[in-house]
């Protein structure tokens, strides 16, 4: 293998839907960039159309190698446009994105102001997952992603509550990543001007766990919560 397919191996492809018109320089395709902003929180934004009209949703998420699996409520119209897969639906046509503020960008002018981002965009087609065993592992595959090792500390769903979940499958193909990081960009004529410019830090953090009130005595706090 040449060494330009193996760049291509473990990137995807840029489309005309994913190369940005503006700041084109952060646009990024690389596979481990895409899945570690992918990995890093569980939060997601799920556009569609509905009745001609745009839609976007925020829900829970997780990948498992070359997927999206995306959470929701079989009364939802995006699970019930989604479709089945295995019956040949066309599927549900829709855009993902995941963003990571990273910290406020404050110039000396107004117009410079900016946020330093880590940002992932998937255009792609959603199914409804139908089969048992792949509806199970992709909603544990959620809880994990929220809280690593919750899925297996926490009683399993049973045939009533699965079959009142739905689960979109996205494919991971039209994928692309854009990062801003550093300071700001003033110009050159504004350096001198009495304001402070710099990046103020966005991290997120946890509070103090709240047990629930109704908690059985003798419960201790699980270690993976504990290193939270």
């Amino acid at each position: 293998m040449s060494v330009t397919q193996e760049q291509s191996a473990a990137s995807y492809a840029p489309t005309e839907r994913t190369i940005p018109t503006r700041a084109k320089e952060r646009a990024a395709y690389d596979h481990a960039l895409v899945h570690s902003i992918l990995d890093e929180t569980y939060l997601c934004h799920l556009g569609f159309v509905r009745d001609g009209a745009p839609v976007v949703l925020p829900t829970l998420y997780a990948r498992i190698g070359g997927r999206l699996y995306v959470h929701g409520s079989t009364g939802s119209r995006p699970l019930r446009m989604a479709g089945d897969k295995e019956q040949q639906d066309p599927g549900l046509p829709v855009c993902v994105t995941v963003t990571h503020v990273d910290g406020l960008v404050l110039a000396r002018s107004a117009f410079h102001h900016s946020i330093n981002y880590r940002s992932v965009v998937v255009h792609g087609t959603a199914h409804q997952v139908t089969d048992t065993e792949e509806k199970r592992l992709a909603l544990d595959a959620v809880v994990d992603h929220v809280v690593a090792g919750r899925a297996a500390d926490s009683r399993a769903a049973n045939a009533k509550e699965l079959a009142a979940t739905a689960v979109l499958r996205i494919d991971l193909s039209e994928v692309s990543a854009k990062v801003r990081a550093g300071g700001p960009n003033d110009e050159p004529e504004d350096m001198d001007l009495p304001h402070w410019a710099g990046v103020v830090p966005v991290q997120r953090g946890y509070g103090e766990l709240l047990p629930s009130d109704d908690l059985a005595d003798g419960i201790d706090v699980p270690p993976y919560l504990k290193g939270l």
